[in-house]
């Protein structure tokens, strides 16, 4: 289960592995924002075009080629991540840092279909699923991060337990394969990834199933954005059956997500109630932040809405 050695890379998978690696030997750090804090930070005078390193990886600014030193220039040309804008160069990708490990995704603004997302609510995904291994340090056999995204769930759990066997899944193709250069900038050893569309592809048993979806009602219903029904939970709801069908007695799940607030009644809550009502499991379901993505607010989708919350549902199958 090993990840191939960089020697076994695809030549432009090589080439950004080597980028990122040349990243952290410089001390790069860059924490991702919303969409409208990066709008609003790029907008200000003297912001649009790159001054450094941290412009060009992290705020998706147009730069010019004489900015980058040459171990940073020349893999990214080698990987084909740089786009001519003719107003200036672009990196196709950014790279966002998570403790001591980092990750490359999508460049900003993130309008592609097969874009990879990386953002706010990674870090507080990241932060539930090290507070879960802290209160349950006993290593699991075989754990799963569905839609892994840039793969930072699965990196946090193949390293706090380097002898399980960590899956990673995601139906993009672009993120399966940005999550294995990620898994190797980490040095873990114990993830690999697969297509599939949820746990689709995956066989039961399994000890812990972690997920972070789409959450949002997005109008070009895009992958790492929409996550259906009527109000964003249609995705987080198709999880948790999958995952409750494939989880071993005395496996968790831990699900982060985020559900759309109106009239101060929580809809998602209510169905999850609903669907776990009779099921051989013990579960808690709290908010961890009661307000993100307030922008979202001003779309038609959520003109009802009073305000859109981060959740965490934890869910164990009795033994």
């Amino acid at each position: 289960m090993k990840p191939a050695d960089a020697a076994s890379l695809a030549p432009r998978d090589a080439a950004l592995l080597r980028l990122g690696k040349a990243l952290k030997a410089r001390g790069y750090r860059f924490t991702t924002v919303t969409p409208a804090t990066h709008a609003r930070v790029n907008g200000r005078p003297g912001n649009a075009r790159a001054r450094s390193v941290e412009d060009v990886f992290g705020w998706s600014r147009p730069f010019e080629a004489e900015l980058l030193p040459a171990d940073l220039l020349a893999p990214m040309q080698e990987a084909g991540v740089i786009d001519d804008t003719g107003d200036g160069l672009r990196s196709r990708l950014r790279a966002s840092t998570l403790g001591s490990d980092l990750f490359f995704h999508s460049a900003y603004p993130t309008e592609a279909a097969d874009a990879v997302f990386f953002g706010p609510d990674t870090y507080r995904f990241a932060a539930a699923l090290e507070r879960h291994i802290e209160q349950n340090p006993t290593p699991r056999g075989r754990a799963l991060d569905v839609g892994c995204g840039s793969g930072a769930g699965a990196v946090v759990i193949a390293r706090a337990w380097p002898d399980a066997e960590v899956l990673a899944t995601d139906i993009n193709a672009e993120a399966l394969r940005l999550t294995s250069i990620n898994a190797r900038l980490a040095g873990v050893t114990n993830l690999a990834t697969r297509h599939s569309d949820l746990l689709a592809a995956v066989d039961g048993g399994l000890d812990l199933v972690v997920a972070n979806p789409p959450y949002l009602l997005d109008p070009g219903e895009r992958q790492y954005r929409h996550g259906g029904g009527a109000s964003g939970e249609g995705l987080s709801l198709r999880i948790v059956d999958a995952a409750v069908d494939k989880l071993a007695p005395g496996g968790t799940l831990l699900l982060y997500t985020g559900v759309a607030i109106q009239g101060g009644v929580d809809r998602f809550g209510e169905l999850l109630a609903s669907r776990l009502a009779g099921r051989p499991a013990t579960w808690r379901y709290r908010e961890l932040d009661p307000d993100v993505f307030g922008e979202e607010l001003l779309e038609p989708a959520y003109a009802h809405a009073d305000r859109i919350a981060a959740v965490l549902l934890t869910l164990t199958l009795a033994r």
